[in-house]
């Protein structure tokens, strides 16, 4: 299995498209906010759905910490779309449907569900620093909840 990523490891860049309709880049944010990087597996679940309202009812809390929201999954930006639209999700969500950046961050790998194999999107958070390097590491992540274990996190530092 391959290394996983580590608090104080230099985080990976990216460039993904983005649903503010631009591409958005970590050297965006270097030397001027801090950035929540969140994987999800898809657009509209259960758990994801939790999971991303629970960052858009934080948002205000988060951005007031300086921190801004970013989500990503495989799914297309037709699909993000939709899914912004339908729970009022109020930061933006990248679409990595080559993996690519998953993979750099090791939320990309076998799943197993109900006896199946496959390979798919894996639920981690990272918070990246204003210096570009890994302030904290979720490898396993509560969907219900996240946004605010999240904000008191950001709070307490």
């Amino acid at each position: 299995m391959e290394k996983q990523l580590q608090p104080g490891d230099q985080a990976p860049d990216f460039s993904l498209p983005a649903t503010t309709g631009t591409t958005i880049s970590l050297r965006d944010y270097l030397g001027k906010k801090r950035v929540v990087l969140y994987f999800y597996p898809k657009d509209d679940t259960p758990g994801c759905t939790k999971e991303a309202c629970s960052f858009r009812d934080h948002q205000d809390h988060i951005q007031a910490q300086d921190t801004v929201v970013l989500g990503v999954s495989a799914d297309s930006m037709d699909s993000h779309g939709k899914f912004i639209k339908k729970y009022n999700l109020n930061f933006p969500l990248l679409a990595d449907t080559e993996h690519q950046v998953a993979e750099a961050y090791s939320a990309w790998g076998e799943k197993n569900m109900y006896g199946k194999k496959y390979f798919g999107m894996i639920r981690k958070t990272f918070v990246i620093g204003k210096d570009g390097k890994l302030e904290h590491v979720f490898h396993k992540v509560t969907a219900e909840g996240h946004g605010e274990e999240i904000l008191n996190l950001l709070k307490a530092k």
